[in-house]
């Protein structure tokens, strides 16, 4: 059994073997800004944190991930039982809502000292038209966006989205939207006479007919015309044609699996033969795996079709072929984009690449 003096002589050199680091007690370490204008700009406030060990402290950095709060703080030594004081401004411009930052304190020793938080909520100043749509398509006509993403659209199903617009002129104008690209599946609904000062909506909408099945990429463009003259700008569509399963059992749905997911090629003279690589395309579900769409850049031959099958727990090896004499020199990238009839992820991604030298 030990005695006291084993005891206290085990805490003393346990004590020793843990030296003690300089650190600063900031009481409190959170700020709550409440709710906060922001039209009306930043907002400070100044912690103080209390040097509560034995040897001067010197703040070496104060951290925070994101560029709107702003650390003030100096880097002279603070004695043992000073105070330190950390000025931080958080800008709400643009920032609408509740906020929670923290700022990470540090020592010379490069230890975290301490945490501060603040938080608050903003409240939304009233946007300009300009703010509210950001791109000019001339004549006045204001848009708020050009590119809609309708990501994947089943067979027989109908997805619309829609274009702000609006009229900043003393006049009327005169819109037309007239296809560019077409995949003959969006349709826009628009009026053709804005109004002064009118605001409205561009409604664009795919349909994907149930009994023409359409697979892979759907891409439209339309130019803007005003007042009969085309503008610079246009509207772009785009979306993924994907199955519309019916919903089975656990387990009995297809699984796609790509080995590996990135293929390289590595050096190739621009005089070297056809170079060939494979990947693995396997299904890891409990029915049969059909390929709907093989999609890619162009630089290098896939050697797969659409309809390809794949039975549960089967797989299939697809070659690469790449042609090096007909590439530019330098890196060479490629994307290859599978779509199946896997209903968790029926779009999967291949990434290719090379370097074509002389």
């Amino acid at each position: 059994m030990l005695s006291k003096k084993h005891i206290a002589l085990a805490f003393t050199l346990l004590w020793c073997a843990f030296p003690a680091h300089a650190q600063l007690v900031f009481e409190p370490a959170e700020q709550d800004f409440g709710s906060i204008e922001e039209s009306d700009g930043r907002v400070s406030h100044v912690f103080e944190g209390v040097n509560r060990s034995d040897k001067p402290v010197v703040i070496l950095d104060v951290t925070t991930s994101c560029g709107c709060t702003v650390p003030e703080f100096s880097r002279k030594p603070v004695l043992p039982g000073g105070t330190a004081r950390i000025k931080v401004t958080f800008d709400p411009m643009n920032r609408p809502g509740v906020f929670e930052k923290e700022l990470s304190v540090y020592s010379s020793e490069k230890t975290r000292m301490a945490v501060l938080t603040i938080r608050g909520d903003v409240v939304p100043r009233k946007k300009t038209l300009d703010e509210l749509y950001p791109i000019d398509a001339g004549g006045g006509l204001r848009l708020d966006k050009t590119l809609c993403a309708f990501t994947y659209i089943r067979q027989g199903e109908h997805k619309q989205t829609a274009v702000g617009y609006a009229n900043t002129s003393d006049r009327p104008v005169r819109l037309e939207l007239r296809p560019r690209i077409s995949s003959g599946l969006l349709a826009a609904a628009y009026p053709r006479l804005a109004a002064p000062g009118e605001q409205g909506e561009i409604n664009l909408a795919y349909t994907l007919p149930a009994g023409e099945p359409h697979y892979g990429t759907l891409r439209d463009a339309l130019e803007v015309w005003i007042d009969g003259q085309k503008s610079d700008i246009s509207l772009v569509a785009h979306a993924i044609g994907i199955d519309n399963p019916a919903q089975p059992g656990k387990g009995a749905a297809p699984q796609a699996r790509l080995n590996p997911t990135i293929v390289k090629f590595g050096p190739v003279k621009h005089s070297a033969p056809v170079q060939r690589r494979t990947f693995v395309l396997s299904n890891s579900g409990g029915s049969d795996l059909i390929v709907r769409a093989v999609e890619n850049d162009g630089h290098i031959a896939v050697v797969l079709e659409p309809g390809c099958t794949i039975a549960p727990g089967g797989s299939c090896t697809v070659e690469l072929l790449l042609d090096p004499s007909v590439q530019d020199y330098g890196i060479l990238t490629d994307h290859l984009l599978l779509i199946t009839n896997d209903p968790e992820r029926p779009m999967r991604r291949l990434r290719m690449n090379a370097i074509i030298e002389e």
